[in-house]
């Protein structure tokens, strides 16, 4: 953002001046954290600042909770829904590729929502023998179909091991990580796979009643902040309370899915396979 580009233009200097040119009193900033980390160096630069946490991969540091994120979670879910119908009448193997290049809390929740045998995270490297082992194990079970809930971002423990440019070469040789994976299981297990890839309409679409009322608590505790003068902060919520929290701790880090956390300890013990 302070590099200035062809132009010679320096953008956070560009957005100081719009500032003071419109008189503004504050700005509030909603967004991921790519908005986070602008609005911090704003904040640094002098300039009044509130954000609010607005991402459907609720990997914002500081907030149990984005709002965005149960809406993604419905739609993703209900595609893993639809799934069930074809899968159970074809006895197939279906990947639903589920948002989240860095992190997998909403290929987690609408996995676990939507009832998905085998969840890959990017926080778990996964064995893709251990994916074909948890999908012949249904097969000798008398399951004749497995669902996998994917997230875009999921990586195999070989590709894990590469360079930064050597896994970016291998993942140009496939539309994705799903396609990819779904040739090693054919290739392991010789049966059909089948790949949806939701994609953007679980950035769209009405929001539910749960972020209706998240977005109206938090944007209504922005503004009692700016009242008091309180500027700098991002407003989250943290154990059902709506509390500020400074910017300079919440930019630049990612809150990504504890691989040793409760939620994945219940999702195995429910006999959910995470490839590891």
């Amino acid at each position: 953002m302070r590099a200035p580009d062809e132009n010679g233009l320096d953008k956070v200097e560009a957005m100081k001046g719009t500032y003071r040119q419109l008189g503004l009193d504050c700005l509030v900033i909603l967004g991921g954290n790519g908005t986070h980390k602008t609005a911090n160096l704003l904040r640094e630069e002098g300039l009044n600042v509130v954000t609010l946490p607005k991402t459907i991969d609720n990997d914002i540091w500081g907030t149990d909770m984005t709002f965005g994120f149960q809406s993604a979670v419905n739609i993703a879910t209900d595609a893993i829904d639809c799934i069930h119908t074809t899968a159970a009448s074809h006895g197939r193997v279906f990947i639903v590729e589920v948002m989240g290049h860095k992190v997998g809390w909403l290929t987690l929740h609408a996995g676990l929502a939507g009832g998905a045998d085998i969840i890959l995270l990017p926080e778990i490297p996964y064995n893709v023998d251990s994916v074909a082992a948890a999908i012949e194990k249904r097969d000798r079970a008398g399951k004749r179909f497995t669902i996998l809930a994917v997230a875009e971002g999921a990586v195999s423990r070989e590709d894990a091991a590469l360079s930064k440019s050597e896994r970016k070469a291998e993942q140009r040789r496939y539309p994705s990580v799903s396609y990819k994976l779904a040739d090693q299981i054919l290739e392991r297990t010789g049966k059909e796979v089948r790949i949806t890839v939701p994609g953007h309409t679980q950035r769209g679409g009405s929001p539910c009643p749960y972020d209706r009322v998240l977005a109206s608590r938090l944007g209504a505790a922005a503004a009692g902040l700016i009242l008091e003068g309180r500027y700098g902060c991002m407003v989250g919520i943290v154990n059902g309370e709506i509390v500020p929290v400074p910017l300079g701790e919440v930019a630049g880090r990612l809150k990504t899915v504890p691989p040793d956390s409760s939620i994945i300890r219940e999702a195995k013990r429910i006999g959910i396979s995470f490839g590891d």
